[in-house]
């Protein structure tokens, strides 16, 4: 199997010319959030990368040209977890484009379970808390509790820029609650209303696996955490993978918005995701 190990803080791939320096700029857009497919763009002076290909190549390739960016130029593509909706689309984007996969080796074990044409692809393989570098964004690995093999969220950096992206996630852990402090911007689920969850029509081992310790945060969950864990340095918030079935955009937004306002964090943006298009762009 061909795959590099991403140790000592730096991936032995990186080019040194692209080292961070202070002051750099970040660019984020999620292309697509949602149980259908998720990426996300990270974009800074020196890289561009994907976390996570739960769409086509050829629909990321389009989202990519609204927002002024070229799939030719995404330098690595850094997977949350092995789930269908969060990597779909990266075998052929592999294969097609040449882009390298990062994801720790539980993740990887699970994907070449799932296909084992996975093993002959360019992986990159890190470790949960050890921060790997890919051009000048520092990226950081860090557990969340969902029902795959080894999930995590990321903390990405470049200069003094810091933003955490973390979605699928059952409960806010401690662990969680403080990587994700003194970021400007969270890409953060909020994804069901527990009462709409209970009032489905969904199989009942479905609604618990939903509303479980390893299933998926809640807006009221996703709220209070915010509260919390928010500081001055907070700028922007982008809900993510709302559910189509059990969830309402307007709800997701009213809940945080009211619980940011009662804490006195109404400086902050509150911003949607979708499945079907980009969201807006944020740049610090």
């Amino acid at each position: 199997m061909d795959y590099t190990i991403a140790k000592d803080s730096v991936t032995v791939q990186i080019n040194k010319r692209h080292l961070p320096r202070f002051n750099m700029s970040l660019q984020i857009c999620v292309l697509a959030s949602g149980s259908s497919g998720n990426c996300t763009y990270v974009g800074s002076d020196h890289a561009a990368i994907l976390i996570d290909m739960g769409i086509s190549a050829r629909e990321t390739s389009r989202r990519l040209e609204q927002i002024g960016a070229d799939l030719n130029a995404i330098q690595a593509v850094c997977i949350t977890h092995e789930h269908h909706d969060h990597t779909c689309g990266l075998g052929a984007l592999q294969r097609k484009h040449k882009i390298p996969a990062y994801a720790n080796a539980g993740t990887l074990e699970a994907l070449m379970q799932q296909d084992p044409k996975a093993s002959g692809l360019p992986w990159t393989v890190f470790q949960n808390g050890a921060p790997f570098q890919i051009g000048d964004l520092s990226i950081e690995p860090f557990s969340v509790p969902h029902d795959a093999f080894d999930p995590v969220g990321f903390i990405v950096r470049a200069g003094d820029a810091k933003v955490g992206i973390v979605t699928d996630m059952g409960i806010a852990t401690e662990l969680i609650r403080t990587r994700l402090k003194g970021c400007r911007m969270l890409v953060l689920e909020s994804n069901h209303d527990e009462q709409l969850v209970k009032d489905s029509s969904r199989p009942w081992h479905l609604k618990q696996r939903i509303l479980s310790r390893q299933g998926h945060l809640s807006n009221g969950n996703a709220a209070e955490m915010l509260t919390e864990i928010a500081g001055t340095e907070l700028q922007q918030v982008f809900l993510a993978h709302i559910s189509d079935q059990c969830n309402r955009h307007d709800l997701a937004l009213g809940e945080t918005i009211s619980a940011l306002s009662r804490a006195g964090l109404g400086h902050i943006k509150v911003s949607l995701t979708f499945a079907d298009r980009i969201s807006e762009i944020w740049r610090g």
